[in-house]
């Protein structure tokens, strides 16, 4: 695996290039002594002084992105650290805002005085970064900056302000509306698909062969670009063409399975949805993603009839780890099969599980399937159904698919045996539907009220 520094190096390169073509500066990798800071200051200052024309003004900015990105890591930290602790708002500017406000008589005209407070609370760094907006790249220029600013957070958490900032400016030119959505075929540039290859988040694309295989006829893969980033992909979204809901994605997936006819399958089932931009996290593209390709796919295929996804649900064994951790308080069923207890050899049910769990071979084991699934399926609908933060799904999947209208319609027991599955969800993997009747109003009924919509087998595995 790449180390960070690299991976941010390879980044940067062919942006450098795009942005500014052949440099005689030195190779990237420098470091911000103290001197360089001071410089460093002086740029900046120029910039948001904007002294001359548009010209003038994008010539210093292009300037400063090429300084930046001529910096090695550990520059460009100390680079982004300076503008999240000293360019945010001028607190002289903001007093001199409010005294205005408030020296006005009750009853009148408070507009303009409202304006300038509204402008003097804005970081004084946004402004630098909306001039780095309009070069050219310069959309890509940011989504890169905000990655690294989100692989520092941990370990410079000052960037936060930064982060934030940036995060704002990015959702205000994000909306799926602005997005074009291009399917990726066989014949898609090389480069793409290794991009495709390489942004795969949810099921490893492990060779060409196996990416062929989910690019052929009974396939089909989306991708939503920027107009300003035409050639960078920002998610990926991957669908098979099948008959009946799919309920196991080894199967799904299995390359000697025989290619089917597109033009008898009845289902679309949406496996994988991957975001390729690292400096988009937490960046929403609007609640009706889904409902785009939706809208694709019938337009192209008409005899489909049911649009739903195979999906991971990868905060459950988490989350089941901890329920185990302290049954007496938390969601143990009530009545735990005596067979649990056998196949484990442990005279404590929570114990017996996690003990199964722990076991890299339990879902070959027929004893362990049959004892776990009927305590382990009532645990999954309780974290599906009941468990929230707010309002919202703890699970971050099942959050993106009800916020886009999907309804949950079938939990599948071992729909994911691979280690990743196992060990994320014990193995299971939902089907959330979509509906296009009901998509808007189980989109309200989600973002208004946090209300799960739920097919009634689910429900009913709460009484279990």
């Amino acid at each position: 695996m790449l180390h960070r520094d690299s991976l941010f190096d390879r980044t940067f390169a062919p942006l450098r290039r795009a942005l500014f073509g052949a440099s005689d500066a030195e190779e990237p990798g420098a470091a911000l002594s103290e001197a360089g800071v001071e410089k460093l200051k002086q740029r900046i200052e120029d910039c948001l002084d904007r002294r001359g024309g548009e010209v003038s003004a994008r010539a210093k900015a292009a300037e400063l992105g090429h300084f930046y990105l001529e910096l090695g890591p550990e520059g460009r930290r100390r680079f982004l650290l300076l503008l999240a602790t000293e360019y945010g708002v001028d607190r002289d500017r903001v007093d001199a805002a409010i005294a205005s406000l408030q020296a006005i008589e009750p009853g009148g005209d408070t507009g303009r005085a409202e304006r300038e407070l509204r402008a003097a609370l804005v970081h004084r760094r946004v402004d630098l970064l909306t001039q780095f907006n309009v070069l050219p790249q310069g959309v890509k220029f940011l989504v890169d900056m905000r990655a690294e600013i989100i692989s520092l957070l941990s370990e410079t958490p000052e960037l936060r302000s930064l982060n934030d900032d940036l995060r704002e400016l990015l959702m205000s030119w994000f909306d799926i509306g602005f997005l074009d959505l291009r399917r990726i075929t066989w014949d898609a540039p090389a480069l793409l698909l290794e991009k495709l290859m390489a942004y795969e988040a949810v099921h490893e694309i492990r060779s060409w062969d196996d990416l062929k295989n989910r690019l052929d006829s009974d396939r089909r893969c989306f991708a939503f670009f920027h107009p300003r980033m035409p050639d960078e992909p920002l998610i990926f979204v991957e669908v098979a063409l099948v008959s009946g809901m799919a309920d196991n994605v080894q199967v799904l997936l299995d390359l000697h399975a025989p290619e089917g006819d597109p033009g008898k399958a009845d289902t679309a089932i949406f496996y994988s949805i991957s975001n390729a931009q690292a400096g988009l996290a937490q960046v929403s593209f609007g609640d009706f993603l889904i409902k785009r390709v939706v809208d694709e796919l019938r337009r192209e295929l008409p005899n489909l009839k049911t649009f739903a996804t195979l999906s991971p649900v990868p905060g459950f064994r988490k989350w089941l780890t901890q329920q185990l951790s302290a049954p007496e308080a938390a969601l143990w069923p009530q009545r735990v099969d005596a067979a649990l207890i056998e196949a484990a050899g442990i005279d404590n049910g929570p114990e017996a599980l996690r003990t199964l769990l722990a076991r890299s071979d339990w879902s070959r084991d027929e004893a362990a399937v049959a004892a776990m699934r009927p305590v382990l399926e009532p645990m999954a609908a309780r974290y599906l159904l009941v468990e929230k933060r707010g309002k919202r799904a703890l699970d971050p999947v099942q959050n993106f698919h009800l916020s886009n209208g999907a309804r949950l319609e079938r939990i599948n027991w071992l729909g994911d045996t691979s280690r990743n599955g196992l060990d994320g969800a014990a193995g299971f993997m939902v089907n959330y539907l979509y509906k296009l009747a009901d998509i808007e109003q189980n989109h309200e009924a989600y973002r208004g009220r946090g209300k799960v919509t739920a097919a009634a087998p689910i429900r009913r595995l709460l009484k279990s």
